[in-house]
């Protein structure tokens, strides 16, 4: 049996050398569906909304201290953090990575204090779409309507309190 690579999760600043590939990548590729140059919008937060002294987090999946996924939250108001960034190396993709950066995102947020989770997606992202409804976000849209005549496609979550987590795992 061939037994999966362990991920090592940590939180870096954005200015961190290891967040250089999911900067770049997530450029590249928005720019591609997009079709303009997409870095603008990557930059149009400052850095410091994704450190814990302001409310968020920017984590990276690391294997063999190499980093294959990551995204970040940013405060969006006192009880609801706001995904950015979700990425998933190019080179490793279909291995649920995508997955667990999400559920490592959620328990920070919930960790914070956070109680809901807000997000959008452009309509010509199909995998996030179909990433955020396979993890239990709600769209905030028409799901059958054409994603191009809408524009941004908003969903959100609402967290888990720490103590119904713990009623809930009592016999």
């Amino acid at each position: 049996m061939t037994r999966a690579p362990e991920l090592t999760v940590v939180h870096v600043p954005v200015s961190d050398p290891l967040v250089r590939p999911l900067l770049r990548e997530l450029g590249d590729e928005y720019s591609r569906r997009y079709g303009r140059d997409a870095h603008a919008e990557i930059s149009r937060y400052p850095d410091e909304e994704f450190t814990a002294p302001h409310g968020g987090v920017l984590l990276l999946l690391l294997e063999h201290g190499v980093p294959v996924a990551g995204g970040a939250f940013r405060r969006y108001d006192a009880a609801t953090a706001e995904l950015k960034r979700i990425w998933t190396h190019s080179a490793h993709r279909r291995r649920g990575l995508a997955r667990r950066v999400v559920a490592e995102l959620e328990h920070e947020a919930r960790a914070r204090g956070y109680r809901r989770i807000r997000l959008t997606t452009g309509p010509r992202q199909p995998e996030a779409r179909g990433l955020y409804l396979a993890t239990g976000y709600t769209p905030l849209f028409d799901t059958r309507a054409d994603p191009e005549t809408l524009g941004l496609l908003p969903f959100e979550k609402h967290l888990p309190s720490p103590a119904s987590r713990r009623e809930a795992a009592r016999p």
